[in-house]
């Protein structure tokens, strides 16, 4: 890792979630039957409030839960400008929880090696290439990722309006050599929910995580606010598309 800046952040001995928010996972990860005793998690942290509130969940999770895991975390840098997560080695330090670090030119090799397709797709699929081999190498057998059902419902969206096709993120898969299986514990949370406890729990949250998406709108951002604007309408907007998502999340094979 190169040496940066350690911001001044004080990682607290314990940090309790929501009742609301531990509701929703636990019935997450009893639905879709994601963590199993003995499991070892490997948890994708970019720094962003949802992956650092996912974190303090399952490590919350760890002190009571009656199946037994262990949880480490790993961060992917881009090497995009303006990403700085140099303070989360001293972080996880604090947390004792084991972390990894990798970095990897992946703007530079957009440039280069993308072609009919955007750099979130492209930067996904290089760092999930870098988190299974991750996985191996350190011994986890399970990656956890970090999305919400805005997420699962943006993506839902996306893919019926671009691809004439249902589907969205799983809940709970394996990938494609079988080795490392995948899971997203956030499936029923929205992320207004996830913005509101690293607020209150003052997280040290890692500004613009994805500096790329944030200096560039996305089709994503674009289906985002498409549905901001239907929700001040239908108060019931998401509950409805949870149900009709439902049964494209609980394929179990790999994408």
């Amino acid at each position: 890792m190169t040496s940066e800046t350690i911001l001044a952040a004080s990682a607290p001995v314990a940090i309790k979630p929501p009742k609301t928010l531990m509701r929703q996972i636990g019935r997450a990860l009893i639905d879709y039957d994601m963590i199993r005793d003995g499991d070892r998690l490997l948890l994708g942290l970019s720094g962003g409030k949802d992956s650092l509130s996912l974190l303090h969940i399952l490590r919350h999770l760890q002190s009571y839960a009656p199946v037994k895991f262990k949880l480490g975390a790993m961060t992917v840098d881009p090497q995009v400008e303006g990403f700085n997560p140099g303070f989360l080695k001293s972080y996880l330090a604090e947390l004792d929880i084991p972390y990894f670090y990798e970095s990897q030119p992946i703007a530079k090799q957009a440039e280069e090696q993308m072609k009919n397709d955007s750099f979130c797709s492209f930067c996904s699929r290089m760092k999930r290439g870098i988190m299974y081999t991750t996985c191996r190498r350190e011994g986890y057998n399970v990656l956890v990722l970090a999305q919400h059902l805005d997420d699962l419902a943006e993506s839902f969206l996306m893919s019926a309006f671009n691809g004439g096709q249902l589907r969205t993120m799983k809940a709970n898969y394996t990938n494609k050599e079988g080795d490392v299986r995948i899971i997203r514990p956030m499936v029923y949370v929205r992320e207004r929910q996830t913005a509101d406890f690293a607020r209150s729990a003052a997280l040290p949250v890692v500004p613009d995580s994805c500096p790329a998406c944030f200096a560039m709108p996305t089709e994503r951002e674009h289906v985002k606010q498409l549905l901001a604007r239907e929700e001040a309408h239908n108060k019931g907007l998401f509950k409805s598309l949870l149900t009709a998502i439902k049964p494209l999340m609980s394929v179990h094979t790999a994408d």
